[in-house]
Protein backbone atom coordinates (compact mmCIF):
# COMPACT_ATOMS: atom_id res chain seq x y z
CA UNK A 1 0.00 0.00 0.00
CA UNK A 2 1.40 4.06 -1.00
CA UNK A 3 2.08 5.94 1.75
CA UNK A 4 0.51 8.77 3.08
CA UNK A 5 3.40 10.94 0.83
CA UNK A 6 3.50 8.47 -1.82
CA UNK A 7 0.01 9.19 -2.59
CA UNK A 8 0.30 12.55 -3.07
CA UNK A 9 3.54 12.57 -5.39
CA UNK A 10 2.12 10.34 -7.80
CA UNK A 11 2.61 11.06 -11.07
CA UNK A 12 1.04 12.29 -13.17
CA UNK A 13 -1.96 13.32 -11.45
CA UNK A 14 0.36 14.99 -8.84
CA UNK A 15 3.14 16.02 -10.56
CA UNK A 16 2.09 19.73 -9.16
CA UNK A 17 3.33 18.75 -5.67
CA UNK A 18 6.40 16.62 -7.03
CA UNK A 19 7.12 20.69 -8.69
CA UNK A 20 6.24 21.96 -5.05
CA UNK A 21 9.86 20.02 -3.51
CA UNK A 22 11.72 20.24 -6.22
CA UNK A 23 11.75 24.20 -6.40
CA UNK A 24 13.79 23.35 -3.02
CA UNK A 25 16.40 20.80 -4.65
CA UNK A 26 14.34 17.69 -3.46
CA UNK A 27 15.36 14.79 -6.42
CA UNK A 28 13.19 11.84 -7.27
CA UNK A 29 15.16 9.22 -5.12
CA UNK A 30 14.67 11.86 -1.99
CA UNK A 31 10.56 11.21 -3.11
CA UNK A 32 10.21 8.04 -3.36
CA UNK A 33 11.09 7.42 0.28
CA UNK A 34 9.11 8.00 3.38
CA UNK A 35 8.89 11.90 3.99
CA UNK A 36 9.67 12.25 7.39
CA UNK A 37 8.78 15.54 9.37
CA UNK A 38 10.79 17.26 12.28
CA UNK A 39 8.97 19.66 13.80
CA UNK A 40 11.84 22.20 15.40
CA UNK A 41 11.08 24.17 18.20
CA UNK A 42 14.05 26.22 18.01
CA UNK A 43 14.92 30.00 19.00
CA UNK A 44 17.17 31.84 20.58
CA UNK A 45 14.47 33.11 23.36
CA UNK A 46 14.16 29.89 24.61
CA UNK A 47 17.61 28.59 26.18
CA UNK A 48 15.75 24.93 26.45
CA UNK A 49 15.63 25.29 22.84
CA UNK A 50 18.89 26.93 21.48
CA UNK A 51 20.95 23.66 20.76
CA UNK A 52 17.81 22.10 18.46
CA UNK A 53 18.76 23.52 14.78
CA UNK A 54 22.34 21.76 15.83
CA UNK A 55 20.22 18.21 16.85
CA UNK A 56 18.02 18.53 14.15
CA UNK A 57 21.39 17.81 11.57
CA UNK A 58 21.83 14.97 13.55
CA UNK A 59 17.83 13.79 13.28
CA UNK A 60 18.64 14.39 8.96
CA UNK A 61 21.71 12.60 9.25
CA UNK A 62 20.09 9.27 11.13
CA UNK A 63 16.90 9.69 8.68
CA UNK A 64 19.04 9.71 5.40
CA UNK A 65 21.18 7.23 6.56
CA UNK A 66 18.14 4.67 7.21
CA UNK A 67 16.54 5.60 4.23
CA UNK A 68 14.06 8.09 4.50
CA UNK A 69 13.60 12.16 3.23
CA UNK A 70 13.88 14.82 5.68
CA UNK A 71 11.67 17.88 5.37
CA UNK A 72 12.12 20.46 8.62
CA UNK A 73 9.67 22.79 9.77
CA UNK A 74 9.20 25.37 12.54
CA UNK A 75 7.03 25.88 15.82
CA UNK A 76 6.42 28.68 18.39
CA UNK A 77 8.18 27.50 22.07
CA UNK A 78 7.73 30.02 24.90
CA UNK A 79 10.12 30.05 27.67
CA UNK A 80 8.87 29.84 31.08
CA UNK A 81 11.24 31.96 33.25
CA UNK A 82 11.00 35.11 31.11
CA UNK A 83 6.93 35.69 31.09
CA UNK A 84 7.65 35.03 35.17
CA UNK A 85 5.28 37.70 36.81
CA UNK A 86 3.88 39.45 33.99
CA UNK A 87 1.12 40.10 31.33
CA UNK A 88 3.00 37.48 29.36
CA UNK A 89 2.94 34.48 31.71
CA UNK A 90 -1.23 34.54 30.30
CA UNK A 91 -0.06 33.32 26.93
CA UNK A 92 2.76 30.42 28.14
CA UNK A 93 -0.29 27.74 28.73
CA UNK A 94 -2.50 28.52 25.73
CA UNK A 95 0.70 28.29 23.37
CA UNK A 96 0.37 24.56 24.36
CA UNK A 97 -2.47 24.58 21.83
CA UNK A 98 -1.32 26.10 19.29
CA UNK A 99 1.69 24.01 19.05
CA UNK A 100 -0.27 20.87 18.54
CA UNK A 101 -2.72 22.42 16.15
CA UNK A 102 0.60 24.01 14.22
CA UNK A 103 2.16 20.18 14.29
CA UNK A 104 -1.14 19.12 12.79
CA UNK A 105 -1.52 21.31 10.07
CA UNK A 106 1.52 21.20 8.83
CA UNK A 107 1.86 17.47 8.84
CA UNK A 108 -1.92 17.02 7.41
CA UNK A 109 -1.54 19.50 4.95
CA UNK A 110 1.76 17.69 3.63
CA UNK A 111 0.31 14.30 4.12
CA UNK A 112 3.92 13.50 5.86
CA UNK A 113 4.69 9.59 6.70
CA UNK A 114 5.93 10.26 10.07
CA UNK A 115 7.57 13.03 12.43
CA UNK A 116 10.18 13.85 14.88
CA UNK A 117 9.33 16.48 17.40
CA UNK A 118 11.97 18.44 18.53
CA UNK A 119 11.67 20.65 22.00
CA UNK A 120 12.18 20.73 25.88
CA UNK A 121 10.31 23.19 27.72
CA UNK A 122 7.58 23.38 29.60
CA UNK A 123 3.92 23.54 27.13
CA UNK A 124 6.07 22.64 23.89
CA UNK A 125 6.50 18.94 24.91
CA UNK A 126 2.90 18.43 26.39
CA UNK A 127 1.86 20.27 22.83
CA UNK A 128 3.88 18.08 20.39
CA UNK A 129 2.70 14.32 22.31
CA UNK A 130 -0.90 15.84 22.14
CA UNK A 131 -0.32 16.39 18.07
CA UNK A 132 1.30 13.13 18.19
CA UNK A 133 -1.95 11.20 19.87
CA UNK A 134 -3.87 13.20 17.81
CA UNK A 135 -2.67 12.49 14.43
CA UNK A 136 -1.79 8.91 14.77
CA UNK A 137 0.90 8.74 12.83
CA UNK A 138 4.57 7.31 13.69
CA UNK A 139 6.22 9.93 16.20
CA UNK A 140 8.96 10.20 18.23
CA UNK A 141 9.88 12.83 20.87
CA UNK A 142 13.36 14.03 21.19
CA UNK A 143 14.25 16.65 23.87
CA UNK A 144 17.14 18.89 23.92
CA UNK A 145 18.07 17.90 27.24
CA UNK A 146 18.68 19.82 30.70
CA UNK A 147 21.38 22.42 31.24
CA UNK A 148 23.63 22.23 33.61
CA UNK A 149 24.06 23.03 37.15
CA UNK A 150 24.81 26.27 38.59
CA UNK A 151 27.71 27.50 41.45
CA UNK A 152 26.70 26.43 45.43
CA UNK A 153 23.89 29.45 46.52
CA UNK A 154 22.37 28.75 49.86
CA UNK A 155 23.59 25.54 50.39
CA UNK A 156 23.12 23.35 47.07
CA UNK A 157 23.96 24.08 43.35
CA UNK A 158 21.92 27.08 41.91
CA UNK A 159 19.61 27.04 39.06
CA UNK A 160 17.64 30.01 37.33
CA UNK A 161 15.41 29.82 40.23
CA UNK A 162 18.15 30.60 42.51
CA UNK A 163 17.73 34.31 40.95
CA UNK A 164 14.45 35.13 42.12
CA UNK A 165 14.85 32.82 45.95
CA UNK A 166 18.33 35.88 45.64
CA UNK A 167 15.29 38.89 44.93
CA UNK A 168 13.48 37.53 48.53
CA UNK A 169 16.65 37.47 50.52
CA UNK A 170 17.75 40.35 49.21
CA UNK A 171 14.61 42.35 49.93
CA UNK A 172 15.15 41.13 53.76
CA UNK A 173 18.90 42.11 53.24
CA UNK A 174 20.31 39.01 53.77
CA UNK A 175 22.22 39.22 50.64
CA UNK A 176 24.06 42.60 48.77
CA UNK A 177 22.81 43.34 45.55
CA UNK A 178 26.58 42.67 44.13
CA UNK A 179 25.75 38.98 44.88
CA UNK A 180 22.59 39.28 42.68
CA UNK A 181 23.88 40.42 40.02
CA UNK A 182 26.98 38.04 40.14
CA UNK A 183 24.75 34.72 40.24
CA UNK A 184 22.79 35.58 37.38
CA UNK A 185 26.19 35.36 35.71
CA UNK A 186 26.68 31.47 37.40
CA UNK A 187 23.77 29.89 37.97
CA UNK A 188 23.13 28.79 34.13
CA UNK A 189 26.26 27.81 32.86
CA UNK A 190 24.86 26.41 29.41
CA UNK A 191 21.72 26.19 27.30
CA UNK A 192 19.16 23.34 28.04
CA UNK A 193 15.48 22.88 30.13
CA UNK A 194 16.43 24.25 33.52
CA UNK A 195 18.85 22.05 35.96
CA UNK A 196 15.28 21.43 38.24
CA UNK A 197 12.85 19.02 38.16
CA UNK A 198 10.41 21.28 36.43
CA UNK A 199 7.67 20.94 34.13
CA UNK A 200 10.60 20.73 31.62
CA UNK A 201 12.35 17.95 32.68
CA UNK A 202 9.13 16.52 34.16
CA UNK A 203 7.51 15.87 31.18
CA UNK A 204 10.49 15.05 29.03
CA UNK A 205 10.63 12.08 31.64
CA UNK A 206 7.56 11.22 31.11
CA UNK A 207 7.87 10.89 27.32
CA UNK A 208 10.12 8.94 27.91
CA UNK A 209 8.41 6.77 30.71
CA UNK A 210 5.25 6.17 27.73
CA UNK A 211 7.79 5.01 24.85
CA UNK A 212 7.92 8.26 22.96
CA UNK A 213 11.33 8.81 23.88
CA UNK A 214 14.94 6.79 22.89
CA UNK A 215 16.28 5.53 26.32
CA UNK A 216 18.42 8.45 28.14
CA UNK A 217 16.43 10.93 25.69
CA UNK A 218 15.05 12.58 28.61
CA UNK A 219 17.93 13.37 30.70
CA UNK A 220 21.23 13.11 28.84
CA UNK A 221 22.39 16.74 29.47
CA UNK A 222 21.97 19.48 26.59
CA UNK A 223 25.91 20.16 26.51
CA UNK A 224 27.10 16.10 26.12
CA UNK A 225 27.85 14.33 22.82
CA UNK A 226 25.98 11.90 23.85
CA UNK A 227 22.68 14.14 23.04
CA UNK A 228 23.84 14.73 19.63
CA UNK A 229 24.14 10.53 19.04
CA UNK A 230 20.70 10.37 20.55
CA UNK A 231 19.47 12.85 17.79
CA UNK A 232 20.68 10.20 14.82
CA UNK A 233 19.77 7.39 16.72
CA UNK A 234 15.97 9.12 16.67
CA UNK A 235 16.20 9.64 12.68
CA UNK A 236 16.83 5.95 12.47
CA UNK A 237 14.27 5.37 14.79
CA UNK A 238 11.69 6.83 13.18
CA UNK A 239 12.36 5.48 9.48
CA UNK A 240 12.01 1.97 11.05
CA UNK A 241 8.79 3.03 12.84
CA UNK A 242 7.56 4.48 9.25
CA UNK A 243 8.26 0.86 7.59
CA UNK A 244 6.64 -1.06 10.27
CA UNK A 245 3.63 1.55 10.46
CA UNK A 246 3.93 1.68 14.44
CA UNK A 247 1.92 4.52 15.27
CA UNK A 248 1.85 7.25 18.25
CA UNK A 249 -1.51 5.84 19.57
CA UNK A 250 -0.35 2.44 19.58
CA UNK A 251 2.59 3.40 21.66
CA UNK A 252 0.15 6.54 23.86
CA UNK A 253 -2.28 4.50 24.83
CA UNK A 254 -4.13 3.82 28.81
CA UNK A 255 -1.73 1.50 30.31
CA UNK A 256 1.63 4.18 28.41
CA UNK A 257 -0.34 6.64 30.32
CA UNK A 258 -0.62 5.01 33.54
CA UNK A 259 3.50 4.42 33.16
CA UNK A 260 4.01 8.20 33.01
CA UNK A 261 1.72 8.71 35.96
CA UNK A 262 3.36 5.97 37.84
CA UNK A 263 7.00 7.57 37.22
CA UNK A 264 5.65 11.13 37.48
CA UNK A 265 4.54 9.80 41.34
CA UNK A 266 7.93 7.80 41.82
CA UNK A 267 10.04 10.94 41.15
CA UNK A 268 7.93 13.84 42.87
CA UNK A 269 7.83 15.90 39.32
CA UNK A 270 5.70 18.41 38.62
CA UNK A 271 2.33 18.99 39.71
CA UNK A 272 1.75 20.34 35.96
CA UNK A 273 2.23 16.98 34.88
CA UNK A 274 -1.41 15.99 35.78
CA UNK A 275 -2.61 19.26 33.72
CA UNK A 276 -1.02 18.18 30.14
CA UNK A 277 -1.28 14.50 31.00
CA UNK A 278 -4.96 14.67 31.02
CA UNK A 279 -4.46 16.85 28.05
CA UNK A 280 -2.91 14.35 26.05
CA UNK A 281 -5.38 11.66 27.41
CA UNK A 282 -7.76 13.91 25.76
CA UNK A 283 -6.91 13.67 22.37
CA UNK A 284 -7.36 10.02 23.30
CA UNK A 285 -11.01 10.22 24.39
CA UNK A 286 -9.98 9.52 27.55
CA UNK A 287 -11.85 12.07 30.33
CA UNK A 288 -10.46 14.46 32.51
CA UNK A 289 -12.55 12.27 35.47
CA UNK A 290 -10.91 9.09 34.49
CA UNK A 291 -7.03 10.55 34.56
CA UNK A 292 -7.61 12.21 38.23
CA UNK A 293 -9.11 8.54 39.09
CA UNK A 294 -5.92 7.11 37.71
CA UNK A 295 -4.08 9.95 39.27
CA UNK A 296 -5.71 9.02 42.93
CA UNK A 297 -5.45 5.70 42.95
CA UNK A 298 -1.95 5.31 41.63
CA UNK A 299 -0.69 7.70 44.16
CA UNK A 300 -1.34 6.20 47.17
CA UNK A 301 0.54 3.17 45.77
CA UNK A 302 3.49 4.14 43.98
CA UNK A 303 6.64 5.03 46.37
CA UNK A 304 8.53 7.65 46.03
CA UNK A 305 12.35 6.60 45.00
CA UNK A 306 13.61 9.83 43.21
CA UNK A 307 14.53 12.69 45.13
CA UNK A 308 16.21 15.81 42.74
CA UNK A 309 16.02 19.52 42.82
CA UNK A 310 13.56 20.93 44.52
CA UNK A 311 13.54 17.78 46.78
CA UNK A 312 16.90 17.23 47.43
CA UNK A 313 20.32 19.48 46.23
CA UNK A 314 20.83 17.15 43.09
CA UNK A 315 20.20 18.44 39.72
CA UNK A 316 19.35 16.69 36.30
CA UNK A 317 22.89 15.97 35.75
CA UNK A 318 22.98 13.99 39.19
CA UNK A 319 19.53 12.17 38.04
CA UNK A 320 21.07 11.08 34.49
CA UNK A 321 24.23 9.76 35.87
CA UNK A 322 21.67 8.11 38.59
CA UNK A 323 20.71 6.37 35.62
CA UNK A 324 17.47 8.85 35.19
CA UNK A 325 14.12 7.35 33.99
CA UNK A 326 15.76 3.74 33.12
CA UNK A 327 16.77 3.41 36.64
CA UNK A 328 13.74 4.21 37.95
CA UNK A 329 11.76 2.09 36.11
CA UNK A 330 13.69 -1.04 36.71
CA UNK A 331 13.20 -0.07 40.53
CA UNK A 332 9.25 0.21 40.81
CA UNK A 333 9.02 -2.67 37.39
CA UNK A 334 6.47 -4.65 39.34
CA UNK A 335 4.17 -1.67 39.17
CA UNK A 336 4.65 -1.16 35.37
CA UNK A 337 2.41 -2.23 32.04
CA UNK A 338 5.64 -3.88 30.89
CA UNK A 339 3.61 -4.82 27.88
CA UNK A 340 3.18 -1.32 26.52
CA UNK A 341 5.20 -0.69 22.94
CA UNK A 342 8.25 1.92 22.42
CA UNK A 343 9.84 3.56 19.80
CA UNK A 344 12.23 1.16 19.85
CA UNK A 345 9.72 -1.06 18.13
CA UNK A 346 9.72 -3.38 21.27
CA UNK A 347 7.58 -3.87 24.55
CA UNK A 348 8.93 -1.73 27.12
CA UNK A 349 9.75 -4.81 28.96
CA UNK A 350 12.23 -5.63 26.47
CA UNK A 351 13.54 -1.96 26.33
CA UNK A 352 14.41 -2.28 30.49
CA UNK A 353 15.63 -5.71 29.72
CA UNK A 354 18.32 -4.53 26.85
CA UNK A 355 19.19 -1.20 28.64
CA UNK A 356 22.89 -0.97 29.82
CA UNK A 357 23.53 1.62 33.00
CA UNK A 358 26.22 3.47 32.20
CA UNK A 359 27.27 4.98 35.46
CA UNK A 360 26.97 3.85 39.39
CA UNK A 361 23.76 4.61 41.19
CA UNK A 362 23.73 7.15 43.46
CA UNK A 363 21.33 5.95 46.25
CA UNK A 364 20.72 9.17 47.62
CA UNK A 365 19.41 10.19 43.89
CA UNK A 366 17.07 6.93 43.08
CA UNK A 367 16.20 4.80 45.74
CA UNK A 368 15.36 0.96 45.60
CA UNK A 369 11.47 0.33 45.64
CA UNK A 370 12.06 -2.03 49.03
CA UNK A 371 13.51 1.47 50.99
CA UNK A 372 12.35 4.37 49.10
CA UNK A 373 12.41 7.67 50.25
CA UNK A 374 8.24 7.59 50.58
CA UNK A 375 5.52 5.01 50.59
CA UNK A 376 3.29 7.33 48.64
CA UNK A 377 2.39 10.35 47.22
CA UNK A 378 5.29 11.99 45.36
CA UNK A 379 2.36 13.97 43.96
CA UNK A 380 -1.31 14.67 45.61
CA UNK A 381 -4.81 15.33 44.45
CA UNK A 382 -6.92 17.06 47.29
CA UNK A 383 -10.60 17.38 47.54
CA UNK A 384 -12.65 19.00 49.81
CA UNK A 385 -14.94 22.15 50.25
CA UNK A 386 -12.56 24.72 49.08
CA UNK A 387 -12.17 22.29 45.94
CA UNK A 388 -14.91 20.31 45.15
CA UNK A 389 -13.65 18.84 41.75
CA UNK A 390 -9.84 18.34 42.73
CA UNK A 391 -6.79 20.46 43.19
CA UNK A 392 -3.09 19.55 43.26
CA UNK A 393 0.15 19.72 45.21
CA UNK A 394 3.55 17.96 45.63
CA UNK A 395 4.45 16.56 48.97
CA UNK A 396 7.83 15.62 47.75
CA UNK A 397 8.93 19.05 47.45
CA UNK A 398 6.74 19.89 50.42
CA UNK A 399 9.06 19.47 54.00
CA UNK A 400 6.93 16.86 56.03
CA UNK A 401 5.90 19.18 58.84
CA UNK A 402 3.81 21.23 56.76
CA UNK A 403 2.09 18.64 55.30
CA UNK A 404 -1.13 19.71 57.70
CA UNK A 405 -1.05 22.99 57.90
CA UNK A 406 -4.24 25.73 59.00
CA UNK A 407 -3.73 29.67 58.91
CA UNK A 408 -5.53 32.61 58.05
CA UNK A 409 -6.63 33.91 54.38
CA UNK A 410 -4.72 36.84 52.90
CA UNK A 411 -6.69 37.18 49.55
CA UNK A 412 -5.55 38.63 46.31
CA UNK A 413 -7.10 38.30 43.26
CA UNK A 414 -4.13 39.00 40.74
CA UNK A 415 -0.72 37.74 41.09
CA UNK A 416 1.04 40.74 40.67
CA UNK A 417 -0.59 42.31 43.66
CA UNK A 418 0.37 38.70 46.14
CA UNK A 419 3.99 39.29 45.17
CA UNK A 420 4.27 42.78 45.90
CA UNK A 421 2.46 42.35 49.48
CA UNK A 422 5.06 39.28 49.85
CA UNK A 423 7.86 41.96 49.18
CA UNK A 424 6.28 44.30 51.00
CA UNK A 425 6.47 42.23 54.32
CA UNK A 426 2.58 41.84 54.56
CA UNK A 427 2.71 38.09 54.64
CA UNK A 428 3.97 36.87 58.11
CA UNK A 429 3.44 33.52 59.73
CA UNK A 430 0.82 31.58 59.93
CA UNK A 431 -0.71 33.20 56.78
CA UNK A 432 -2.54 31.07 53.64
CA UNK A 433 -2.15 33.48 50.59
CA UNK A 434 -4.76 32.81 48.24
CA UNK A 435 -4.21 33.78 44.53
CA UNK A 436 -7.17 33.72 42.79
CA UNK A 437 -8.90 34.47 38.94
CA UNK A 438 -5.90 32.85 37.67
CA UNK A 439 -7.22 29.69 36.08
CA UNK A 440 -7.71 28.54 32.53
CA UNK A 441 -10.24 30.98 32.08
CA UNK A 442 -10.05 33.38 34.56
CA UNK A 443 -6.01 34.29 34.31
CA UNK A 444 -6.59 33.58 31.44
CA UNK A 445 -4.38 31.65 30.64
CA UNK A 446 -3.49 29.77 34.31
CA UNK A 447 -0.10 31.54 35.15
CA UNK A 448 2.69 29.99 37.21
CA UNK A 449 2.56 31.00 40.82
CA UNK A 450 6.33 30.94 40.69
CA UNK A 451 7.36 34.22 41.97
CA UNK A 452 5.20 34.32 44.85
CA UNK A 453 6.43 30.97 46.15
CA UNK A 454 10.28 31.72 45.55
CA UNK A 455 10.12 35.54 46.94
CA UNK A 456 8.57 33.68 50.12
CA UNK A 457 11.11 30.95 50.56
CA UNK A 458 13.58 33.85 50.38
CA UNK A 459 12.11 35.70 52.96
CA UNK A 460 12.38 32.61 55.06
CA UNK A 461 8.61 32.09 55.23
CA UNK A 462 8.65 28.78 53.55
CA UNK A 463 7.77 26.46 56.81
CA UNK A 464 5.89 29.26 58.10
CA UNK A 465 2.98 30.01 55.47
CA UNK A 466 0.96 28.40 52.70
CA UNK A 467 -0.34 28.95 49.32
CA UNK A 468 -3.67 28.22 47.98
CA UNK A 469 -4.46 29.35 43.84
CA UNK A 470 -6.52 28.17 40.87
CA UNK A 471 -3.40 29.03 39.17
CA UNK A 472 -0.12 26.87 38.48
CA UNK A 473 3.26 26.03 39.80
CA UNK A 474 6.78 25.89 38.99
CA UNK A 475 8.74 21.97 38.91
CA UNK A 476 11.13 24.00 41.19
CA UNK A 477 8.20 25.60 43.93
CA UNK A 478 9.11 24.34 47.74
CA UNK A 479 6.95 25.59 50.58
CA UNK A 480 3.72 24.32 51.08
CA UNK A 481 1.58 24.56 48.12
CA UNK A 482 -1.52 23.95 46.53
CA UNK A 483 -2.71 24.55 42.90
CA UNK A 484 -4.97 23.33 39.96
CA UNK A 485 -8.31 24.58 42.38
CA UNK A 486 -11.30 23.38 40.43
CA UNK A 487 -13.63 25.17 39.79
CA UNK A 488 -11.19 27.94 39.67
CA UNK A 489 -13.14 31.11 40.89
CA UNK A 490 -13.79 32.69 37.88
CA UNK A 491 -15.92 29.83 37.35
CA UNK A 492 -17.85 30.21 40.30
CA UNK A 493 -15.49 27.69 42.47
CA UNK A 494 -15.77 28.14 46.14
CA UNK A 495 -12.17 30.36 45.65
CA UNK A 496 -14.22 32.99 44.60
CA UNK A 497 -15.92 33.85 48.06
CA UNK A 498 -12.84 33.16 50.40
CA UNK A 499 -12.23 36.55 52.43
CA UNK A 500 -9.58 38.10 54.62
CA UNK A 501 -9.07 36.15 57.74
CA UNK A 502 -11.09 32.87 56.90
CA UNK A 503 -9.04 29.66 58.28
CA UNK A 504 -8.21 27.34 55.49
CA UNK A 505 -6.55 23.87 56.38
CA UNK A 506 -4.04 21.77 53.94
CA UNK A 507 -4.15 18.12 54.82
CA UNK A 508 -2.10 16.29 52.75
CA UNK A 509 -2.15 12.77 54.19
CA UNK A 510 -5.77 12.71 54.53
CA UNK A 511 -6.14 14.83 50.42
CA UNK A 512 -8.01 17.57 51.81
CA UNK A 513 -8.24 21.14 51.28
CA UNK A 514 -10.69 22.70 53.94
CA UNK A 515 -12.12 25.68 54.40
CA UNK A 516 -13.89 26.68 57.83
CA UNK A 517 -17.18 27.63 56.81
CA UNK A 518 -20.48 25.93 57.06
CA UNK A 519 -21.97 24.70 53.59
CA UNK A 520 -24.72 27.44 53.84
CA UNK A 521 -21.87 30.07 54.85
CA UNK A 522 -20.70 29.08 51.20
CA UNK A 523 -23.71 29.02 49.56
CA UNK A 524 -24.98 32.90 50.75
CA UNK A 525 -21.42 33.88 50.05
CA UNK A 526 -21.86 32.56 46.58
CA UNK A 527 -25.34 33.64 46.00
CA UNK A 528 -23.69 37.20 46.41
CA UNK A 529 -20.87 36.31 44.32
CA UNK A 530 -20.36 38.27 40.79
CA UNK A 531 -18.45 37.19 38.08
CA UNK A 532 -15.61 39.31 36.79
CA UNK A 533 -15.32 40.85 33.61
CA UNK A 534 -13.08 39.25 31.70
CA UNK A 535 -9.56 40.53 31.30
CA UNK A 536 -9.28 40.36 27.51
CA UNK A 537 -12.02 40.22 24.77
CA UNK A 538 -9.87 40.17 21.86
CA UNK A 539 -7.10 37.81 20.56
CA UNK A 540 -6.21 34.34 21.25
CA UNK A 541 -6.77 34.82 24.95
CA UNK A 542 -10.17 36.24 24.10
CA UNK A 543 -10.55 33.36 22.58
CA UNK A 544 -8.61 31.06 25.24
CA UNK A 545 -10.52 32.54 27.78
CA UNK A 546 -13.85 31.34 26.55
CA UNK A 547 -13.18 27.75 25.24
CA UNK A 548 -10.72 26.49 28.15
CA UNK A 549 -11.82 23.62 30.05
CA UNK A 550 -11.25 23.74 33.92
CA UNK A 551 -7.69 22.61 34.62
CA UNK A 552 -9.14 18.96 36.39
CA UNK A 553 -9.91 18.37 32.70
CA UNK A 554 -6.76 19.62 31.29
CA UNK A 555 -6.95 23.15 30.19
CA UNK A 556 -7.45 21.86 26.67
CA UNK A 557 -9.51 24.34 24.18
CA UNK A 558 -12.80 22.70 24.19
CA UNK A 559 -15.99 23.86 21.88
CA UNK A 560 -19.13 23.36 24.03
CA UNK A 561 -21.82 20.91 22.85
CA UNK A 562 -24.86 22.10 21.25
CA UNK A 563 -28.37 21.28 23.18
Amino acid sequence: MPSRSQKILERPEFSLNRCAYKAMGYSDEDLKRPIIGIANSWNDLCPGHYNLRQLAEFVRKGIHRAGGTAAEFGTIACCDATPQGHIGMHFVLPSRDIIAHSIEIMVEAHQLDAIVLLGSCDKIVPGMLMAAARLGIPAILLPGGPMLGGVEFDNRPSDMTSASEAVGMLAKGLIRPEQLDLLEDQCVPSCGSCSFLGTANTMCCLSEAMGMTLPDGALTPAPYADRLRLGEATGTAIVNLAHKNITARDIITRDALCNAVRVAMAIGGSTNAFLHLSAIAFELGISGDDMMHIYEELSDATPHVAKVNPSSKYNMEHFHQSGGVPRVMKEIRPLLNLSCMTVDGVSLGERLDKHVERYPVNRAVIATMAEPFSSSRGLAILRGNLAPRTAVTKPAAIDASMWTFTGKAVVFDCEEDANAAILAGRIVENDVVVIRYEGPRGGPGMREMYKSMKYMHGMGLALKTALVTDGRFSGTNNGCFVGHVSPEAAAGGPLAIVRDGDRITIDIPNRSLHLHLSDAAIASRLKEWKAPAPKFTRGYLGIYSRLASSADQGAVLHMPQPA
